[in-house]
């Protein structure tokens, strides 16, 4: 690998390590101005993304214990984040969605960040902008695959 290509990664090494810890407290802050805590709002963010899950399937995109995740759902049904219903197909399941009272509620703390991001966007050409969520994705997925490995715990 050339010094330049080399330079160039590690730039780009830096830069998401800057983005993630600038995500990371932003997220602190959404949580504290919802009364929550970082781990109880990222959960709650995997119910926003993905939709009603089993406190189990939870559990496994979180990388918690199955206890914890149980007294956490207890914890956000307190405050009114999400809720409990019955799963369609198996009477002794569970699925555990985010009240639509509370995305109502916090949508608006979204709105200097979205309005933000699209118009960098705006700056991009589509090609650049696949390019860009491309990248994105697979960091995810690495992110995601590093997080299983520290928990020893998985998600399918």
């Amino acid at each position: 690998m050339s010094s330049e290509r080399e330079d160039l990664v590690a730039e780009l090494l830096l830069r998401s390590r800057v983005l993630s810890t600038e995500t990371v407290m932003f997220h602190t802050a959404l949580a504290e101005q919802n009364g929550l805590s970082p781990v109880e709002s990222k959960v709650t963010d995997y119910l926003a993304r993905l939709g009603p899950l089993t406190p189990k399937e939870l559990a496994e995109y979180a990388g918690l214990a199955p206890a914890s995740v149980t007294a956490l759902v207890d914890r956000l049904e307190r405050k009114g984040v999400v809720n409990r219903m019955p799963h369609p197909d198996d009477r002794r399941k569970v699925l555990v969605r985010v009240d639509p009272a509370n995305v109502e509620r916090v949508a608006p703390l979204w709105d200097y960040i979205i309005a933000a991001m699209k118009s960098i966007a705006a700056g991009y050409s589509d090609e650049q902008l696949q390019t860009v969520i491309g990248f994105l994705d697979q960091a995810a997925a690495i992110t995601h695959e590093s997080t299983v490995r520290l928990t020893d715990r998985s998600a399918e």
